[in-house]
């Protein structure tokens, strides 16, 4: 009895370190902001995309679509980044910043905002991104007419994001949460080396919202990194 509870204690007290696999990328960053703001410990494992690396038998064991980020927590694998900023603010609730929300109700606009960045604005930043920034290095032409056209839909996107911030101070309510975190890398790219600064500075609630998610210690840690 005695050994099985030394044991006991000895796994209770071990320390776990989190590990983020993946390469400098948007997804990655969601994750790692999330583990800042719950107080996480973690350890980045470094998947050279450029060599490959995502594509050899061990990463592809993690994860099967060879794409980043995967994380490990203890024993427990898991990819997709919004699924684990879900889990790690699910299970480390009363741990740091409480990214879900406090009620049913303030949980379901997490949620439901969560989406509407998966969903409706994410696919067209993401277009951007790729088209303005990565198609030389993917080896093909911008296609500027999905430039335009994607350009075209985030500002609506955008529009209803203005409409949205006048009711509440984030997106979900009054309260800093994933909704507003998963928004933060890609808007980086947005304002930064995309060039498309004026569709944030343009709408004035979405710009004071803006200042104000992207400058959490927690961000600034991440750039940091």
């Amino acid at each position: 009895m005695c050994l099985i509870w030394l044991y006991y204690f000895e796994i209770q007290g071990k320390k776990m370190v989190v590990k983020v696999y993946g390469a400098a990328s948007a997804s990655v960053n969601r994750v790692l902001i999330c583990l800042i703001e719950k107080g996480i410990e973690f350890e980045t494992v470094p998947v050279d995309l450029n060599k490959g690396e995502n594509r050899n038998p061990e990463y592809l064991n993690l994860q099967p679509f060879g794409v980043v980020p995967v994380i490990q927590d203890g024993d427990y694998t898991l990819y997709e980044s919004r699924a684990i900023i879900r889990y790690f603010a699910e299970k480390y609730k009363f741990q740091g910043t409480d990214l879900h929300g406090k009620s049913n109700e303030e949980r379901g606009q997490v949620e439901q905002w969560l989406e509407v960045e998966a969903q409706n604005y994410h696919p067209h930043v993401y277009n951007l991104a790729i088209h303005i920034l990565f198609a030389s290095v993917l080896g093909f032409a911008p296609d500027e007419k999905l430039i335009q056209e994607s350009e075209e839909k985030l500002a609506k996107v955008l529009d209803i994001y203005e409409d949205r911030l006048a009711k509440s101070k984030y997106l979900a309510g009054d309260f800093f949460s994933l909704a507003d975190l998963s928004h933060i890398p890609f808007i980086h790219y947005l304002v930064g080396a995309i060039k498309k600064e004026y569709m944030i500075r343009s709408r004035k609630r979405v710009s004071c919202w803006w200042d104000d998610i992207s400058n959490r210690p927690s961000w600034k840690k991440v750039l940091q990194l």
